[in-house]
Protein backbone atom coordinates (compact mmCIF):
# COMPACT_ATOMS: atom_id res chain seq x y z
CA UNK A 1 0.00 0.00 0.00
CA UNK A 2 1.54 3.08 -0.60
CA UNK A 3 1.74 5.87 2.16
CA UNK A 4 0.20 9.07 1.70
CA UNK A 5 1.26 12.27 2.14
CA UNK A 6 -0.21 15.90 4.03
CA UNK A 7 -0.35 18.80 2.32
CA UNK A 8 2.83 20.58 1.97
CA UNK A 9 4.01 24.01 0.43
CA UNK A 10 7.03 23.90 -1.94
CA UNK A 11 10.19 25.36 -0.57
CA UNK A 12 12.88 27.84 -2.00
CA UNK A 13 15.73 25.42 -2.23
CA UNK A 14 17.12 27.87 -4.59
CA UNK A 15 17.78 31.00 -3.27
CA UNK A 16 21.34 32.74 -3.22
CA UNK A 17 22.99 32.99 0.36
CA UNK A 18 25.53 31.28 2.34
CA UNK A 19 26.76 30.81 5.86
CA UNK A 20 30.13 29.78 8.36
CA UNK A 21 30.74 29.52 12.22
CA UNK A 22 32.81 28.75 15.20
CA UNK A 23 33.73 26.28 18.00
CA UNK A 24 31.92 25.54 20.75
CA UNK A 25 32.67 24.48 24.01
CA UNK A 26 31.48 21.26 25.63
CA UNK A 27 31.69 17.62 24.70
CA UNK A 28 33.09 16.45 21.49
CA UNK A 29 32.64 12.68 21.30
CA UNK A 30 31.21 11.66 17.69
CA UNK A 31 28.19 9.81 17.96
CA UNK A 32 27.49 6.87 15.73
CA UNK A 33 25.11 4.17 15.82
CA UNK A 34 26.43 2.10 18.44
CA UNK A 35 24.30 0.91 21.16
CA UNK A 36 22.02 3.49 23.59
CA UNK A 37 21.77 3.08 27.31
CA UNK A 38 18.87 5.48 28.96
CA UNK A 39 17.62 7.16 25.75
CA UNK A 40 21.43 8.56 24.84
CA UNK A 41 24.22 7.92 22.43
CA UNK A 42 26.77 5.75 22.57
CA UNK A 43 30.53 6.02 20.85
CA UNK A 44 31.62 2.87 19.27
CA UNK A 45 35.28 3.16 20.38
CA UNK A 46 34.23 3.33 24.26
CA UNK A 47 30.44 2.55 24.83
CA UNK A 48 30.36 5.48 27.16
CA UNK A 49 27.25 7.29 26.89
CA UNK A 50 27.27 10.96 25.51
CA UNK A 51 25.68 14.37 26.68
CA UNK A 52 21.93 13.25 25.29
CA UNK A 53 21.88 10.42 28.12
CA UNK A 54 20.61 13.10 30.14
CA UNK A 55 17.33 15.08 30.25
CA UNK A 56 18.10 17.93 27.53
CA UNK A 57 15.53 20.17 25.78
CA UNK A 58 16.45 21.40 22.37
CA UNK A 59 15.52 24.06 20.46
CA UNK A 60 15.74 24.16 16.42
CA UNK A 61 14.55 26.61 14.31
CA UNK A 62 11.94 26.08 11.06
CA UNK A 63 9.38 28.26 9.47
CA UNK A 64 5.88 27.56 7.49
CA UNK A 65 5.53 24.74 10.87
CA UNK A 66 1.86 23.85 9.40
CA UNK A 67 2.68 23.18 5.70
CA UNK A 68 6.36 22.56 6.24
CA UNK A 69 6.22 18.99 8.19
CA UNK A 70 10.14 17.95 7.68
CA UNK A 71 10.87 20.00 11.06
CA UNK A 72 8.18 17.78 13.29
CA UNK A 73 8.93 14.60 11.48
CA UNK A 74 12.57 14.89 12.34
CA UNK A 75 11.64 16.05 15.98
CA UNK A 76 9.67 13.32 17.06
CA UNK A 77 11.99 10.99 15.28
CA UNK A 78 14.97 12.08 17.16
CA UNK A 79 12.93 12.41 20.49
CA UNK A 80 11.66 8.43 19.56
CA UNK A 81 15.54 7.61 18.90
CA UNK A 82 16.78 9.55 22.51
CA UNK A 83 13.28 9.98 24.81
CA UNK A 84 15.70 11.84 27.06
CA UNK A 85 15.84 14.56 24.71
CA UNK A 86 13.24 16.90 23.50
CA UNK A 87 13.15 18.93 20.93
CA UNK A 88 11.22 22.15 21.00
CA UNK A 89 10.27 23.77 17.41
CA UNK A 90 10.67 27.84 17.01
CA UNK A 91 9.08 29.11 13.80
CA UNK A 92 9.94 32.15 12.13
CA UNK A 93 8.54 33.89 8.98
CA UNK A 94 9.68 32.43 6.23
CA UNK A 95 10.07 35.54 4.03
CA UNK A 96 12.31 37.46 6.50
CA UNK A 97 13.74 33.89 8.15
CA UNK A 98 17.57 35.02 8.02
CA UNK A 99 17.35 38.67 8.84
CA UNK A 100 15.16 37.54 11.94
CA UNK A 101 18.07 34.60 12.87
CA UNK A 102 20.57 36.97 12.52
CA UNK A 103 19.25 39.56 15.13
CA UNK A 104 18.32 36.78 17.68
CA UNK A 105 21.96 35.41 16.98
CA UNK A 106 23.43 38.95 17.76
CA UNK A 107 20.90 39.13 20.72
CA UNK A 108 21.82 35.92 22.13
CA UNK A 109 18.29 34.47 22.23
CA UNK A 110 18.75 32.32 18.74
CA UNK A 111 17.51 28.48 19.06
CA UNK A 112 20.37 26.28 20.09
CA UNK A 113 20.14 24.71 16.12
CA UNK A 114 19.99 27.08 13.31
CA UNK A 115 18.41 25.46 10.58
CA UNK A 116 20.45 26.30 7.20
CA UNK A 117 17.46 27.88 4.74
CA UNK A 118 20.46 29.34 2.44
CA UNK A 119 23.89 28.57 2.04
CA UNK A 120 25.06 32.14 1.76
CA UNK A 121 24.42 33.00 5.08
CA UNK A 122 26.72 29.53 6.25
CA UNK A 123 29.67 31.84 5.34
CA UNK A 124 28.23 35.15 7.36
CA UNK A 125 27.13 33.23 10.44
CA UNK A 126 30.68 31.03 10.15
CA UNK A 127 32.75 34.03 10.28
CA UNK A 128 30.55 35.89 12.94
CA UNK A 129 31.64 32.90 15.08
CA UNK A 130 27.84 32.12 15.69
CA UNK A 131 28.14 28.25 14.43
CA UNK A 132 29.51 25.54 16.64
CA UNK A 133 32.75 24.11 14.28
CA UNK A 134 31.02 20.98 13.35
CA UNK A 135 34.08 19.03 11.11
CA UNK A 136 34.04 16.23 13.67
CA UNK A 137 30.64 15.04 12.12
CA UNK A 138 31.79 14.73 8.59
CA UNK A 139 32.96 11.08 9.15
CA UNK A 140 29.30 10.12 9.90
CA UNK A 141 27.76 11.18 7.16
CA UNK A 142 26.04 7.85 4.74
CA UNK A 143 27.93 7.87 1.74
CA UNK A 144 26.29 9.29 -1.65
CA UNK A 145 25.21 12.50 1.08
CA UNK A 146 24.71 15.30 -1.15
CA UNK A 147 24.98 18.81 -0.23
CA UNK A 148 28.09 18.39 2.81
CA UNK A 149 30.66 20.58 1.07
CA UNK A 150 28.45 24.12 0.73
CA UNK A 151 28.50 24.09 4.45
CA UNK A 152 32.72 23.94 4.46
CA UNK A 153 34.62 27.34 4.41
CA UNK A 154 38.16 27.66 5.20
CA UNK A 155 38.24 24.60 5.72
CA UNK A 156 35.90 24.19 8.57
CA UNK A 157 32.67 22.68 8.71
CA UNK A 158 29.35 24.17 10.11
CA UNK A 159 26.60 22.44 9.41
CA UNK A 160 25.43 18.92 7.62
CA UNK A 161 22.61 18.31 5.05
CA UNK A 162 19.68 16.92 5.86
CA UNK A 163 17.61 17.70 2.55
CA UNK A 164 18.95 18.65 -1.07
CA UNK A 165 16.72 19.42 -3.86
CA UNK A 166 17.76 19.28 -7.06
CA UNK A 167 16.25 20.22 -10.71
CA UNK A 168 14.74 18.43 -13.15
CA UNK A 169 11.87 18.48 -15.75
CA UNK A 170 8.42 17.98 -14.95
CA UNK A 171 6.22 16.67 -18.01
CA UNK A 172 2.57 16.09 -18.66
CA UNK A 173 2.39 12.72 -19.64
CA UNK A 174 -1.77 12.98 -21.14
CA UNK A 175 -0.27 16.08 -23.42
CA UNK A 176 2.41 14.36 -24.20
CA UNK A 177 -0.03 11.39 -25.56
CA UNK A 178 -2.32 13.67 -26.57
CA UNK A 179 0.00 15.66 -29.12
CA UNK A 180 1.66 12.35 -30.31
CA UNK A 181 5.17 13.61 -29.25
CA UNK A 182 8.25 11.34 -27.34
CA UNK A 183 7.98 11.70 -23.72
CA UNK A 184 11.79 12.58 -22.27
CA UNK A 185 13.77 9.63 -22.43
CA UNK A 186 16.70 11.12 -20.28
CA UNK A 187 19.02 11.44 -23.12
CA UNK A 188 17.93 14.91 -23.67
CA UNK A 189 20.39 17.94 -24.32
CA UNK A 190 18.57 21.53 -23.97
CA UNK A 191 18.52 21.92 -28.13
CA UNK A 192 16.30 17.89 -27.80
CA UNK A 193 14.05 20.49 -25.21
CA UNK A 194 13.70 23.43 -27.97
CA UNK A 195 12.78 20.33 -30.37
CA UNK A 196 10.12 18.59 -28.27
CA UNK A 197 8.70 22.20 -26.68
CA UNK A 198 8.42 23.85 -30.57
CA UNK A 199 6.57 20.25 -31.18
CA UNK A 200 4.11 20.32 -28.38
CA UNK A 201 2.98 23.68 -28.76
CA UNK A 202 2.63 23.19 -32.24
CA UNK A 203 0.76 19.80 -32.10
CA UNK A 204 -1.22 20.59 -29.40
CA UNK A 205 -2.31 23.81 -31.44
CA UNK A 206 -3.96 22.20 -34.08
CA UNK A 207 -6.14 19.75 -31.49
CA UNK A 208 -7.24 23.07 -30.36
CA UNK A 209 -4.96 22.62 -26.95
CA UNK A 210 -3.76 26.09 -25.63
CA UNK A 211 -1.00 24.50 -23.62
CA UNK A 212 2.11 26.14 -23.98
CA UNK A 213 5.09 23.48 -24.93
CA UNK A 214 7.11 24.79 -21.76
CA UNK A 215 6.93 27.08 -19.02
CA UNK A 216 10.14 29.01 -17.37
CA UNK A 217 9.62 30.39 -14.14
CA UNK A 218 10.86 34.21 -13.38
CA UNK A 219 13.62 32.87 -10.93
CA UNK A 220 17.18 33.71 -12.58
CA UNK A 221 17.67 29.71 -11.46
CA UNK A 222 15.80 28.42 -14.08
CA UNK A 223 18.86 29.61 -16.74
CA UNK A 224 21.89 30.74 -14.76
CA UNK A 225 21.28 27.48 -12.07
CA UNK A 226 21.98 25.20 -15.16
CA UNK A 227 24.28 26.99 -16.66
CA UNK A 228 26.26 27.42 -14.00
CA UNK A 229 26.74 23.57 -13.34
CA UNK A 230 26.84 22.61 -16.45
CA UNK A 231 28.71 25.10 -18.69
CA UNK A 232 30.90 27.81 -16.77
CA UNK A 233 31.72 28.98 -12.97
CA UNK A 234 29.56 32.02 -11.44
CA UNK A 235 32.77 32.81 -9.44
CA UNK A 236 35.02 33.32 -12.95
CA UNK A 237 34.04 36.79 -13.99
CA UNK A 238 33.51 35.29 -17.42
CA UNK A 239 29.82 34.96 -17.94
CA UNK A 240 29.66 34.55 -21.74
CA UNK A 241 28.64 31.06 -20.70
CA UNK A 242 25.33 32.11 -20.04
CA UNK A 243 24.39 33.27 -23.59
CA UNK A 244 23.43 29.88 -25.10
CA UNK A 245 20.65 29.31 -22.51
CA UNK A 246 19.50 32.78 -23.19
CA UNK A 247 19.28 32.65 -26.55
CA UNK A 248 17.05 29.27 -26.24
CA UNK A 249 15.06 30.95 -23.80
CA UNK A 250 14.74 33.82 -25.91
CA UNK A 251 13.81 31.86 -28.75
CA UNK A 252 11.30 29.94 -27.25
CA UNK A 253 9.86 33.03 -25.89
CA UNK A 254 9.63 35.03 -29.11
CA UNK A 255 8.19 32.15 -31.01
CA UNK A 256 5.43 31.72 -28.01
CA UNK A 257 6.37 28.50 -27.47
CA UNK A 258 6.61 29.39 -23.65
CA UNK A 259 5.19 32.13 -21.87
CA UNK A 260 7.05 35.74 -22.44
CA UNK A 261 8.34 37.16 -19.20
CA UNK A 262 6.27 40.32 -19.30
CA UNK A 263 2.93 38.68 -19.32
CA UNK A 264 3.77 35.96 -16.72
CA UNK A 265 4.99 39.05 -13.98
CA UNK A 266 1.66 40.82 -15.31
CA UNK A 267 -0.41 38.47 -14.22
CA UNK A 268 1.29 37.55 -11.42
CA UNK A 269 1.72 33.59 -13.07
CA UNK A 270 2.60 30.71 -10.42
CA UNK A 271 4.46 27.57 -11.78
CA UNK A 272 2.09 25.50 -9.71
CA UNK A 273 -0.65 27.29 -11.37
CA UNK A 274 0.75 26.74 -14.64
CA UNK A 275 1.39 23.49 -14.48
CA UNK A 276 -0.99 22.03 -12.31
CA UNK A 277 -3.94 23.32 -14.26
CA UNK A 278 -2.34 22.05 -17.42
CA UNK A 279 -1.13 25.15 -18.68
CA UNK A 280 1.87 23.92 -20.42
CA UNK A 281 3.23 20.59 -21.06
CA UNK A 282 6.70 20.85 -19.34
CA UNK A 283 8.33 22.81 -17.04
CA UNK A 284 12.09 23.17 -15.31
CA UNK A 285 11.55 22.78 -11.40
CA UNK A 286 13.03 21.89 -8.19
CA UNK A 287 11.97 18.36 -7.36
CA UNK A 288 10.47 19.48 -4.02
CA UNK A 289 7.15 20.16 -6.55
CA UNK A 290 6.85 16.68 -6.28
CA UNK A 291 5.13 16.98 -2.72
CA UNK A 292 3.04 19.72 -3.68
CA UNK A 293 1.71 18.44 -6.89
CA UNK A 294 0.93 15.46 -5.16
CA UNK A 295 -1.06 17.44 -2.42
CA UNK A 296 -3.14 19.87 -5.04
CA UNK A 297 -3.75 17.01 -6.95
CA UNK A 298 -5.45 15.34 -3.84
CA UNK A 299 -7.16 18.71 -2.43
CA UNK A 300 -8.04 19.35 -6.31
CA UNK A 301 -6.35 22.76 -6.90
CA UNK A 302 -4.43 20.98 -9.35
CA UNK A 303 -6.75 18.87 -12.12
CA UNK A 304 -5.92 15.49 -12.47
CA UNK A 305 -3.29 13.93 -15.03
CA UNK A 306 -0.87 11.55 -15.62
CA UNK A 307 2.53 13.32 -15.08
CA UNK A 308 6.22 12.29 -14.20
CA UNK A 309 10.04 14.01 -14.20
CA UNK A 310 12.79 13.56 -15.89
CA UNK A 311 16.49 14.41 -15.74
CA UNK A 312 17.50 17.88 -16.92
CA UNK A 313 18.54 18.49 -20.06
CA UNK A 314 22.36 18.24 -20.43
CA UNK A 315 24.71 20.99 -21.78
CA UNK A 316 25.83 17.92 -24.57
CA UNK A 317 25.35 14.45 -24.70
CA UNK A 318 28.43 13.56 -22.86
CA UNK A 319 26.16 13.68 -19.72
CA UNK A 320 23.12 12.35 -20.99
CA UNK A 321 21.64 8.91 -21.59
CA UNK A 322 20.83 6.39 -18.69
CA UNK A 323 24.28 5.29 -18.45
CA UNK A 324 25.58 8.53 -17.43
CA UNK A 325 25.15 10.94 -14.41
CA UNK A 326 23.25 14.03 -15.30
CA UNK A 327 24.32 17.29 -14.08
CA UNK A 328 22.11 19.74 -12.37
CA UNK A 329 22.02 22.19 -9.46
CA UNK A 330 20.16 22.94 -5.93
CA UNK A 331 21.63 24.10 -2.99
CA UNK A 332 20.76 21.89 0.03
CA UNK A 333 19.23 23.02 3.73
CA UNK A 334 21.64 21.61 6.47
CA UNK A 335 21.32 22.30 10.20
CA UNK A 336 24.11 24.16 12.22
CA UNK A 337 24.90 24.84 15.69
CA UNK A 338 24.19 27.96 17.47
CA UNK A 339 27.61 28.79 18.93
CA UNK A 340 26.06 30.36 22.26
CA UNK A 341 24.66 26.83 23.01
CA UNK A 342 25.01 25.64 26.93
CA UNK A 343 27.75 23.12 27.33
CA UNK A 344 25.61 20.60 28.58
CA UNK A 345 23.23 20.52 25.56
CA UNK A 346 26.15 20.31 22.73
CA UNK A 347 26.17 16.56 22.63
CA UNK A 348 22.45 16.13 21.96
CA UNK A 349 22.86 19.06 19.51
CA UNK A 350 25.79 16.91 17.71
CA UNK A 351 23.55 13.99 18.23
CA UNK A 352 20.53 15.62 16.40
CA UNK A 353 22.95 16.61 13.48
CA UNK A 354 24.08 12.91 12.61
CA UNK A 355 20.28 11.82 13.03
CA UNK A 356 19.07 14.30 10.78
CA UNK A 357 21.69 13.27 7.78
CA UNK A 358 21.00 9.81 8.84
CA UNK A 359 19.47 7.16 6.22
CA UNK A 360 16.57 6.61 8.99
CA UNK A 361 15.64 10.40 8.76
CA UNK A 362 16.15 9.79 4.99
CA UNK A 363 13.60 7.40 5.12
CA UNK A 364 11.43 9.79 7.40
CA UNK A 365 11.71 12.81 4.78
CA UNK A 366 11.22 10.59 1.79
CA UNK A 367 7.51 9.19 3.63
CA UNK A 368 6.27 12.86 3.53
CA UNK A 369 7.49 13.81 -0.26
CA UNK A 370 10.50 15.50 0.69
CA UNK A 371 13.85 15.01 -1.15
CA UNK A 372 16.72 14.00 2.05
CA UNK A 373 20.54 15.02 0.84
CA UNK A 374 20.76 10.87 0.79
CA UNK A 375 18.81 9.22 -2.03
CA UNK A 376 20.10 5.76 -1.77
CA UNK A 377 17.77 2.61 -3.62
CA UNK A 378 16.33 2.04 -0.11
CA UNK A 379 14.74 5.85 0.67
CA UNK A 380 14.21 5.94 -2.85
CA UNK A 381 11.66 2.57 -2.36
CA UNK A 382 9.77 4.55 0.46
CA UNK A 383 9.79 7.96 -1.39
CA UNK A 384 7.93 6.25 -4.91
CA UNK A 385 5.52 4.19 -2.04
CA UNK A 386 4.03 7.44 -1.36
CA UNK A 387 0.63 7.84 -2.51
CA UNK A 388 0.41 9.65 -5.80
CA UNK A 389 3.83 9.88 -6.84
CA UNK A 390 4.80 8.70 -10.03
CA UNK A 391 6.05 5.18 -10.46
CA UNK A 392 7.95 5.43 -14.17
CA UNK A 393 11.65 4.05 -13.89
CA UNK A 394 12.73 7.37 -15.52
CA UNK A 395 11.24 9.54 -12.84
CA UNK A 396 13.36 6.98 -10.25
CA UNK A 397 16.31 7.62 -12.34
CA UNK A 398 15.96 11.30 -12.64
CA UNK A 399 15.87 11.03 -8.15
CA UNK A 400 18.13 8.67 -7.97
CA UNK A 401 20.60 9.15 -10.56
CA UNK A 402 22.49 13.18 -10.69
CA UNK A 403 25.33 14.87 -9.87
CA UNK A 404 24.34 18.03 -8.29
CA UNK A 405 26.33 21.33 -8.09
CA UNK A 406 25.59 23.90 -5.78
CA UNK A 407 23.43 27.02 -7.20
CA UNK A 408 25.40 29.02 -4.75
CA UNK A 409 29.14 28.32 -4.01
CA UNK A 410 30.64 29.25 -0.67
CA UNK A 411 31.53 32.71 -0.61
CA UNK A 412 31.40 35.83 1.29
CA UNK A 413 30.11 37.83 -1.16
CA UNK A 414 27.68 35.53 -3.26
CA UNK A 415 24.44 37.05 -2.32
CA UNK A 416 25.93 40.43 -3.78
CA UNK A 417 26.83 38.74 -7.19
CA UNK A 418 24.11 36.49 -7.53
CA UNK A 419 22.27 40.28 -7.08
CA UNK A 420 23.98 41.83 -9.96
CA UNK A 421 23.20 38.23 -12.18
CA UNK A 422 19.48 38.98 -11.25
CA UNK A 423 19.78 42.26 -13.06
CA UNK A 424 20.94 41.18 -15.82
CA UNK A 425 18.46 37.76 -15.78
CA UNK A 426 15.29 40.59 -15.54
CA UNK A 427 16.85 42.82 -18.28
CA UNK A 428 17.45 40.23 -20.83
CA UNK A 429 14.24 38.16 -20.57
CA UNK A 430 11.93 41.19 -20.41
CA UNK A 431 14.01 42.23 -23.50
CA UNK A 432 14.51 45.77 -22.04
CA UNK A 433 18.41 45.34 -22.49
CA UNK A 434 20.14 42.97 -25.48
CA UNK A 435 21.62 40.50 -24.34
CA UNK A 436 25.05 40.79 -25.32
CA UNK A 437 24.87 44.55 -23.54
CA UNK A 438 23.36 42.75 -20.34
CA UNK A 439 26.13 40.52 -19.92
CA UNK A 440 28.66 43.00 -20.32
CA UNK A 441 27.21 44.81 -18.07
CA UNK A 442 27.02 42.44 -15.84
CA UNK A 443 30.40 41.26 -16.24
CA UNK A 444 31.98 44.65 -15.85
CA UNK A 445 30.15 45.31 -12.46
CA UNK A 446 31.30 42.03 -10.67
CA UNK A 447 34.64 42.09 -11.61
CA UNK A 448 34.52 45.66 -10.20
CA UNK A 449 32.38 45.74 -7.38
CA UNK A 450 33.31 42.19 -6.06
CA UNK A 451 36.94 40.64 -4.95
CA UNK A 452 35.96 37.22 -6.65
CA UNK A 453 38.14 34.31 -4.93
Amino acid sequence: MKRSIPAVVALTAAVPLVLAACSGGGATTTPTDGATTGGGATTAATGETTASAEPVSLTVSGWSLSTTPEFQVLADAFHEKYPNVTVELKEYDSANYNPLITADLAAGVAPDIITQKNVSYTPVFGSAGQLVDVTDLVSTLPEGTSGAASYEVDGVQYALPYRNDSWVIFYNKDLFALAGVDEPDGSWTWDDYVTSATELKTALAAKGNPAFGTYQHGWQSVLQGFANAQAGDVLSGDYEYLKPYYQRALGLQDAGVQIDAATRTANNLTYQGQFGTQQTAMMPMGSWYVATLIAQQKSGDAQPFEWGFAPAPQFDSSTAGLDSTPVTFGDPTGFGINAAIADAKLQAAKDFLVFASSEEAAKDLAGIGITPALTTEAVADVYFAVDGAPTDDLSRFAWTTHKTIAENPTFKDIAALQTILNDAHTAIMTEATPLDDAIKTATDRINSEIALP
